[in-house]
C-alpha cells in the first residue's frame, strides 16, 4: 500500500472528546428534527380544530398513544450531554420497541435500536402530518377523480327552480297567445335596446370563448381527463365523432343549408367588396356561413360541456350549470339561491333556442306538406296544427317508455340525412362541391378575426346586418350550450382536456363546414346557371326548390319531411330530458311527468313565437331568442373564470407544482453544493424547505371537494385505498342509488343511523314537537 493510499483518521478517531461531541450533536439534530415535525403536527391540528372540531377530538384521541410516545423520544433525543450515553440509547430503544427492558451492554446494537427507533418515530411522525390536514387521509394531490356515480346523491325536484320556471313560463306563452300585439310591441323595445347596448358583448364572447379552449386544450391543462386518473373513454373514437356529428346535424342545417349562402351570395355583408351574384361573392358567402357556424359557435357549446363534464366526472358534482360555479361561489351559495337563479336561466336559455329550431322544423314541413299535395298556401294555424301533432308524438314517447325505439329511429334518420346530402353531391356539381370544401376552409381561416371584427363602428350597414345576423347566431348558439353542452359532457368521459378540445372543435366544425358547401354551394351553383332559386319566398322554401332542381324530386322531400319530423321530435325529447334533469337536482333520468311539463312548454314558445312575428315567424323567434339568451351570456363569461380556477385546482396541477418546485430546489441545491455529481432523493426536511413550502394545500377550497358526504350533504367516512365507503365502526358500506338505501358487501340493508349521523335530525324533530305542543 502506498503512502497514498493510506487511509487517515478521522478526528473523531484521533480526538475521543469530539467523536463524542460529534455523536450528542447528531442526537441533538434528530431530536430537533423531531420537535420541528412534532410542533407541525400539533399546528395542523389546531388549525383542524378551526375548521372541523369533532373530526380533529376524534384524530387527537386516535393518536394520542402515538404523540406521547414521540414526545418522549424527543425529551430524551434532547437531554443534557451529560445523560450517559447507555441510559439515552436505551431510553431510545424502549421507545422504538415499546418496551422498558435495561439497555445491553453491546454498544454496536445499541446504535442500531437507537437509528432504527429515530427512522420509526421520523415515518410515525410524517404519517400523522400527512393524513390529520386532510379528508379521508389524502393529500389533494393524489386524489385520482371523483366520478358522479361514486357519490351518495339523493335526487330531488327543486321546488324553487321548477315552479318559479314553470310559472314565469306559462305566464308568458298567455301572455302571448292572449295579447299578442303587445308582447310583439315589448319583444321589439327590448331586441333594439340589447342590439344597440349589449351587441358587443355577444361578439367579444365569441372570440374570447375560442381563443380561451384553445388554451385549455394546448396548456398544460389539456393533460387533465375529464374523469379519474388513467380512466378509459366510455365510447372508442369513431363513436365518439359519429355522436358529435349528430349533434351537429339538424334542423338548422336543412333550414339554413341553402338558404344562409344564398342571401349573402345575392346581397353580399358589408365588408365584402364582391359584386352579388358572381363567383367572388360565392366564396365570400361561405366564408360568412362557416364564420356563424363553425370554430365559434362549437367553442361555446365546448365550454359549457367541458366545464359541465369536468365538474361531474373529475370532481363528483351533479351535472347542473349551478354547479360549475361552486369554485367561485363556494357550495353554499352554488347549491342555494344564487345555484337555483341560475339553473332558471339555463332552463329559460335552452326553451326559447330549442323553440326556434322546433318552429323552423314546422314551418318547412309545412313548405314540403304544401309542395308535395299540392293542397295550397297552409296558414299558421296549420303550421300550429302540424307542431301540436309532432308534439303529440314525442310526448307518447316520453310517456309510453319507448325511448329506446325512438333512439334507433334517430340513428335511422342521420342515416338517411346523410343519404339525402350525399345525393345531392351526387346528383348536383360534384367537382364544383369539392374544388369548394378546401377553397371554404382556407377562406374561413384567413378571414376569420377580420370577419369577427364587423360591427356597427363600421356604419350604420354593417349594425344592421350584424345584429340582423351575427349577434342572432351568438345568441342562439348561448341559449342551446346548456342543451348541447350537456350532450357533449355524457358522451366525453374518459376523455383529456386536449382530446376534449380538439375533438368538439374540429369534428363538427368539418360536418358544417362540408354540409354547407353541398346545400349552399349547388344553390349558388344552380342560380348562377339559370335556375331560379325563390330566395323571396323565405328560407322554409329553399331546400324543396333546391330539390325540384334534381331528380326524384317526390321521394327526397318526403325523406326531408322525415328527417325534419324526426329531428324535431328527437330534440324536443332530448331538450325536455336536460330541462327535467335541471330542475331535479341533475337527476340522470328525470320523472316523466317533469318532461312532459317541459315537452308542452317547449310546443308554446314555438306557437307563440310564429304569433309575434306575424307573417315573418322566422324573425320574431329570432326576436326572442337574442333577449332570453342575454342573461345567460353573462353566465357564459362567468363560467370561463370557474373553469380556470378548478383546473388550477386539479390534482394534475398540484403534482405538476411540486414536480417543478421539488426539481428546482433539488438541482440548484446540489449544483451549490457538490457540483457535477449528485442525485436526487425523496426525504423529509424541516417546514418551509421542502418541494411544497410556497404552497398550502390544507386550506379548504383545496380539500373539501373530494371530502365525501351523506344524502344530506354531512362528512362521512370513506377509505380511498379500497374505495368504499364506512359506517361508524368502519364497515364498507355500499349505496344502491335506484332503493336510496344503503347495503353491505352481501346486499343486505344497512341502518341509516349506523351510517349517517341522525342525531341532528332527531333534536330538530323533538324541537319541531316542543314547539307544537307550547
Amino acid at each position: 500500500m502506498t503512502k497514498n493510499n493510506q487511509q487517515k483518521p478521522t478526528p473523531s478517531e484521533q480526538d475521543p472528546s469530539k467523536k463524542n461531541r460529534f455523536r450528542q450533536r447528531r442526537r441533538r439534530g434528530r431530536g430537533e428534527e423531531l420537535r420541528v415535525l412534532l410542533d407541525k403536527y400539533d399546528r395542523r391540528i389546531s388549525h383542524l380544530e378551526q375548521s372541523d372540531p369533532e373530526r380533529a377530538q376524534i384524530v387527537a384521541s386516535r393518536t394520542q398513544h402515538l404523540r406521547q410516545a414521540l414526545a418522549n423520544k424527543v425529551s430524551a433525543e434532547l437531554e443534557d450531554s451529560s445523560t450517559p450515553k447507555s441510559a439515552v440509547l436505551g431510553e431510545d430503544a424502549s421507545v422504538a420497541d415499546g418496551t422498558s427492558d435495561s439497555p445491553s451492554t453491546n454498544a454496536p446494537a445499541h446504535a442500531s435500536a437507537w437509528r432504527r427507533g429515530t427512522q420509526i418515530a421520523r415515518e410515525q411522525t410524517q404519517h400523522l402530518l400527512h393524513k390529520v390536514p386532510y379528508p379521508h387521509g389524502m393529500h389533494p394531490g393524489l386524489v385520482r377523480g371523483i366520478a358522479i356515480d361514486e357519490q351518495i346523491i339523493k335526487y330531488r325536484t327543486d321546488k324553487v327552480v321548477f315552479l318559479c320556471t314553470g310559472a314565469l313560463v306559462l305566464a308568458f306563452i298567455l301572455w302571448g297567445i292572449i295579447s299578442t300585439d303587445s308582447l310583439r310591441t315589448v319583444s321589439d323595445v327590448a331586441l333594439q335596446w340589447v342590439v344597440d347596448n349589449t351587441g358587443w358583448l355577444f361578439s367579444i364572447l365569441a372570440a374570447v370563448i375560442l381563443l380561451f379552449m384553445l388554451f385549455v386544450g394546448l396548456s398544460r391543462y389539456g393533460n387533465i381527463p375529464l374523469g379519474r386518473d388513467n380512466e378509459e373513454p366510455e365510447y372508442s373514437y369513431g363513436s365518439w365523432i359519429a355522436m358529435m356529428f349528430s349533434a351537429g346535424m339538424g334542423i338548422g342545417l336543412l333550414f339554413f343549408g341553402p338558404y344562409e349562402p344564398m342571401i349573402y351570395f345575392t346581397n353580399p355583408a358589408p365588408h365584402s367588396s364582391a359584386k352579388p351574384g358572381t363567383y367572388q361573392a360565392l366564396n365570400d358567402a361561405m366564408s360568412q356561413t362557416m364564420l356563424h357556424w363553425g370554430l365559434n359557435a362549437w367553442a361555446i357549446y365546448a365550454l359549457v360541456g367541458c366545464a359541465i363534464a369536468y365538474g361531474t366526472y373529475r370532481r363528483g358534482r351533479v351535472p347542473l350549470i349551478s354547479s360549475v360555479f361552486a369554485p367561485l361561489l363556494g357550495h353554499k351559495f352554488s347549491q342555494g339561491g344564487i345555484g337555483q337563479v341560475i339553473d332558471m336561466l339555463a332552463i329559460t336559455a335552452t326553451l326559447f333556442g330549442t323553440c326556434a329550431s322546433l318552429g323552423m322544423g314546422g314551418m318547412q314541413i309545412r313548405r314540403g306538406i304544401e309542395l308535395v299535395s299540392g293542397i295550397g298556401r297552409i296558414g299558421n294555424a296549420g303550421l300550429i296544427i302540424i307542431i301540436s301533432v309532432l308534439t303529440a308524438a314525442f310526448i307518447a314517447s316520453a310517456v309510453s317508455g319507448i325511448s329506446r325505439g325512438i333512439r334507433l329511429l334517430s340513428n335511422i334518420n342521420m342515416g338517411l340525412a346523410f343519404c339525402l346530402m350525399a345525393f345531392i353531391f351526387l346528383a348536383g356539381p360534384t367537382v364544383f362541391i369539392l374544388n369548394l370544401v378546401p377553397s371554404t376552409l382556407m377562406n374561413y381561416l384567413s378571414d376569420l378575426f377580420g370577419l369577427l371584427a364587423t360591427s356597427p363602428s363600421y356604419g350604420p350597414q354593417a349594425g344592421e346586418f350584424a345584429s340582423t345576423w351575427t349577434v342572432f347566431y351568438w345568441a342562439w348558439w348561448i341559449s342551446w350550450s346548456p342543451f348541447v353542452g350537456l350532450f357533449i359532457a355524457r358522451i366525453s368521459r374518459g376523455r383529456t382536456l386536449r382530446q376534449f378540445v380538439t375533438g368538439v372543435l374540429l369534428a363538427p366544425t368539418l360536418v358544417c363546414l362540408i354540409s354547407f358547401c353541398i346545400y349552399g354551394g349547388t344553390t349558388m351553383y344552380l342560380q348562377i346557371h339559370g335556375a331560379d332559386m325563390p330566395l323571396q319566398e323565405g328560407a322554409e322554401v329553399m331546400l324543396f326548390a333546391l330539390l325540384q332542381q334534381l331528380p326524384l324530386t317526390k321521394i327526397t322531400s318526403l325523406v326531408a319531411m322525415f328527417c325534419l319530423a324526426i329531428f324535431f321530435i328527437t330534440s324536443a325529447d332530448s331538450a325536455s330530458v336536460v330541462m327535467g334533469s335541471l330542475s331535479q337536482q341533475g337527476k340522470p333520468v328525470p320523472d316523466r311527468k317533469i318532461t312532459v311539463f317541459w315537452g308542452l312548454c317547449l310546443a308554446g314558445i314555438a306557437v307563440v313565437g310564429m304569433l309575434v312575428g306575424g307573417q315573418d315567424a322566422l324573425q320574431g323567434m329570432q326576436n326572442l331568442i337574442i333577449v332570453a339568451s342575454l342573461p345567460f351570456a353573462i353566465i357564459i363569461a362567468g363560467m370561463i373564470f370557474a373553469l380556470l380556477r378548478d383546473l388550477s385546482r386539479d390534482p394534475f396541477t398540484i403534482r405538476r407544482n411540486f414536480e417543478r418546485s421539488a426539481l428546482s430546489k433539488a438541482v440548484i441545491g446540489g449544483l451549490k453544493s457538490y457540483g457535477d455529481d449528485f442525485k436526487i432523493v425523496v426525504v423529509p426536511t424541516k417546514e418551509g424547505e421542502g418541494a411544497g413550502a410556497d404552497f398550502d394545500y390544507t386550506t379548504p377550497e383545496m380539500t373539501e371537494w373530494y371530502r365525501r358526504t351523506d344524502t344530506e350533504g354531512n362528512p362521512i367516512d370513506y377509505d380511498y385505498a379500497s374505495q368504499t365507503y364506512l359506517d361508524k365502526q368502519g364497515n364498507p358500506v355500499y349505496w344502491n342509488e335506484e332503493e336510496e338505501t344503503y347495503e353491505d358487501a352481501a346486499g343486505n340493508p344497512v341502518p341509516w343511523e349506523s351510517v349517517e349521523d341522525t342525531s341532528k335530525d332527531e333534536e330538530s324533530s323533538k324541537e319541531i314537537t316542543a314547539d307544537t305542543e307550547k
